[in-house]
């Protein structure tokens, strides 16, 4: 991680045992060089995420618009690990439709949601994650709205790779990374995070106490057994669903060749005199 003086992420803040932990997972579980991957983000403090990375090749989107801009760069080059760090906020609300799609698509991206119920960096008001009674400085009379539940949401949608774990758990947490970048698709890791500045409540305790791995016994290969996890009150922790399927990439006609797009070239020249036949 960069060094702490151009970072301006709250002291205590979630953000910071993710980065660690990713750029283990990176640099010494899978032993990726920075020309392998590339991290995404869009805006919010989550999406501030490839800014601070040590080493990395990053592209910033728009509010929302993460995983379209993570698409297009899977597509460019397939050969390259695309990493997305969202925030509840960008990707569930702004970047809803976005969510659906890349799901669906099973197009092989890496999706890292930070949740903690808030949007941080415009000060605190409501996620579209924030349950039902949550005061903030901004929805001080409570939150009236039914929570978006982001594992649900996926597992609907067809994700073929859906993870949760907690930044109150780094092993737990560096475990599901390596999982989920290990993927032949899209993964989506569902990370709870505290907020210790607009979100008191769920704090690294709180989590530690009201969450707990999925049984022994659970079917990863099971969607059944995956969406009652997943609307089960009690928080549960681990992989909910893990099957293979087709990365869209590897189904589009196009890549078929193997070779990726950036390698091609252009198999003509264009010039200024060409414009008017184009009109």
């Amino acid at each position: 991680m960069k060094d702490l003086g151009s970072v301006t992420w709250c002291p205590g803040c979630g953000n910071f045992p993710i980065i660690k932990t990713a750029e283990a997972v990176l640099a010494e579980d899978l032993a990726l060089s920075p020309r392998d991957y590339i991290v995404v983000g869009g805006i919010g403090q989550a999406a501030k995420l490839p800014h601070y990375m040590t080493a990395c090749n990053g592209f910033s989107g728009l509010h929302g618009r993460a995983l379209p801009s993570a698409t297009g760069i899977k597509l460019a080059n397939h050969k390259l690990e695309v990493l997305v760090f969202s925030g509840d906020g960008d990707l569930l609300a702004e970047g809803g439709n976005h969510f659906l799609h890349a799901v669906r698509r099973n197009v092989g991206i890496n999706l890292f949601l930070h949740d903690n119920q808030v949007y941080g960096l415009t000060k605190g008001q409501a996620s579209p994650t924030a349950w039902q009674g949550m005061t903030t400085t901004i929805n001080y009379g409570g939150v009236t709205s039914t929570p978006l539940d982001a594992m649900q949401l996926a597992l609907a949608a067809g994700a073929k790779f859906a993870a949760r774990t907690t930044m109150a758990d780094m092993g737990h947490m560096r475990e599901m990374m390596v999982e989920a970048i290990s993927y032949d698709g899209f993964s989506l890791v569902q990370i709870l995070q505290t907020c210790p500045s607009f979100n008191k409540l769920r704090n690294i305790k709180w989590y530690r106490e009201n969450t707990s791995l999925l049984p022994e016994s659970h079917d990863e290969t099971d969607r059944d057994a995956a969406l009652r996890a997943a609307f089960d009150p009690a928080i549960k922790l681990g992989i909910f669903y893990r099957v293979p399927g087709v990365p869209y990439e590897k189904s589009h006609p196009v890549l078929q060749s193997g070779e990726t797009l950036v390698q091609r070239g252009l198999d003509f020249k264009f010039t200024n005199e060409d414009l008017p036949d184009l009109l």
